[in-house]
């Protein structure tokens, strides 16, 4: 009788968290192997779509034209640190539209010469700051020109000496 009895202060027997465990990684890799079918079109984007648009984009070029910005060279700072920027810039702009932007070149320069002696110089400095400076820029050519006549603003030289 001794056996039959249980002891009663016995710890019942933990269940494995092995199932989980492997739960939880079977589902991150198929979520994961999901993503990347979705994203790269594997599924629910057919190849013959894609394929076509390429063709479709490389054929036609757009009716675009490119009116070059006279280079800008802007004193930064203190007339002492004797530090300098230069930009040079191309306006992408449509072939309708050009010569009504080269007419407005010297309202360009002058709201970019306006803009980039307000910026600090350590932002300059930044490597990820052109990006900023070229989306700031390119806003405010727009207003002066107004909307629909600058598509792109591409920055040609950039240069702190």
């Amino acid at each position: 009788m001794a056996e039959a009895e249980a002891p009663q202060d016995a710890v019942p027997k933990k269940k494995s968290k092995l199932p989980l465990i492997l739960g939880l990684v079977l589902f991150l890799v198929l979520g994961g192997g999901g993503f990347y079918a979705v994203y790269s079109g594997l599924i629910l984007g057919s190849s013959a779509a894609s394929a076509n648009l390429t063709v479709d984009q490389s054929s036609a070029l757009p009716d675009i034209a490119f009116v070059p910005l006279e280079p800008v060279t802007i004193t930064l700072g203190d007339v002492s640190a004797n530090m300098h920027l230069r930009l040079t810039a191309q306006l992408e702009v449509e072939k309708s539209k050009e010569q009504e932007v080269t007419l407005l070149t010297p309202r360009i320069l002058d709201v970019l010469n306006g803009y980039l002696r307000a910026v600090e110089v350590p932002e300059l400095e930044d490597p990820h700051a052109l990006v900023r400076l070229r989306s700031q820029m390119l806003r405010r050519i727009q207003i002066v020109t107004g909307e629909g006549r600058v598509r792109d603003l591409l920055v040609t030289e950039f240069v702190l000496h």
